[in-house]
């Protein structure tokens, strides 16, 4: 595995009307050629490899170190792919903002119009829980503003999303993939992508299994006990580690008894079933980990689980000049891949002058 740095600043405006139309013509014809070359489940595993999505929005030429790349490169995919979901056999739903809360609602109608060997509720479900999860389950300090799920006609599906800590102007990217997640709250990221690490409740980490089986029977408890519970770790806060203090700081036990009274009502069986507790969010995961840590010792995982970056340098120069021979690489691969499709002869020379003007324009 490739590794690098790249910061990715929260920048002002929008991608340009022409660049975009550009970006959704060229996507279109990539897609479609990786499709017939080796399928639509292979597109679903690029897009899960945070270098090869960084590199597609290189190659539709974006900003490649703005958060932007990612909203907009999925906005393009989506576009690309519109009436044209049955022939490929790949559906794109969500976006940023309130698209991304209608994801269920875009899945539902994609299996109305077309048939699905997988159950809509279950992907529906999947949307979901990957979005709780990133929320809630793991609370980096990033909050999910962007949902993109993509899914075949198989059932396959990835999800691609990103959170903004508007304090820091930095997002955040994950990536899941169907294939690679065997458990939604057990190491289930395919890659998550960021050029900073800090304090983190991670209750997706390998490490906190026993929090994990601790906090489905603590929600069973009274709401009563439960804000008892915590009013009192605050009151005696000064005798808590601290990273204990900062996760408390913002914690209103009186204004979480709703969200007690909701796992008390409907005691989860175990932690997704938890996570999948409506009006159970990020606040109310939060307090239930530290009450069980406080009353058991069950101490969830604070490792942050960032662990890529990306290696391709910015056209500004900033934060350093682009790599050439790796640009080189993934113009390489494309023109592979145009070489290996099933195009006929001047098809093929034609896509190649088209992706070669685009590139060196």
């Amino acid at each position: 595995m490739r590794s690098g740095i790249a910061n990715l600043p929260l920048h002002s405006g929008k991608c340009p009307r022409w660049l975009f139309d550009k970006m959704v013509e060229l996507s279109r014809a990539l897609v479609e050629l990786l499709v017939i070359d080796y399928g639509p489940e292979i597109v679903l595993q690029r897009m899960s490899n945070p270098f090869w999505f960084q590199a597609l929005g290189c190659v539709l030429g974006f900003d490649w170190h703005s958060s932007g790349l990612t909203t907009t490169v999925c906005g393009a995919l989506k576009e690309a792919l519109r009436g044209r979901e049955r022939e490929l056999g790949i559906y794109i739903c969500g976006g940023k903002g309130a698209t991304a809360l209608k994801t269920p609602e875009e899945i539902f109608r994609f299996a109305d119009r077309h048939p699905l060997a997988s159950n809509p509720e279950n992907l529906a479900r999947v949307s979901r829980l990957t979005a709780k999860v990133d929320q809630a389950a793991v609370q980096d300090g990033y909050d999910l503003y962007h949902h993109t799920f993509v899914f075949t006609a198989r059932g396959s599906w990835t999800v691609v999303q990103q959170g903004m800590n508007t304090a820091l102007r930095r997002a955040r990217r994950y990536h899941w993939l169907s294939g690679a997640c065997r458990d939604f709250v057990v190491e289930p990221h395919v890659a998550v992508c960021s050029d900073r690490k800090g304090l983190t409740l991670n209750l997706v980490a390998q490490e906190s299994d026993a929090a994990r089986k601790t906090l489905p029977l603590i929600a069973g408890e009274h709401p009563d006990l439960l804000s008892r519970e915590l009013k009192r770790m605050q009151d005696t806060v000064l005798d808590l580690p601290e990273r204990h203090r900062l996760l408390l700081s913002d914690l209103s036990p009186v204004r979480l008894r709703s969200v007690f009274e909701k796992s008390y009502l409907n005691p989860p069986q175990d932690f997704v079933a938890l996570l999948e507790t409506p009006g159970v969010g990020a606040r109310g995961v939060r307090a239930l980990s530290l009450i069980a840590e406080f009353l058991y010792g069950t101490a969830p995982s604070y490792r942050d689980p960032a662990r890529f970056a990306f290696a391709h340098g910015g056209k500004d120069g900033t934060p350093f000049p682009v790599d050439r021979s790796t640009y080189e690489s993934s113009i390489r691969f494309l023109q592979r891949t145009v070489e290996q499709s099933r195009l006929g002869l001047n098809e093929k020379r034609a896509a190649l002058a088209r992706l070669a003007r685009f590139i060196h324009a």
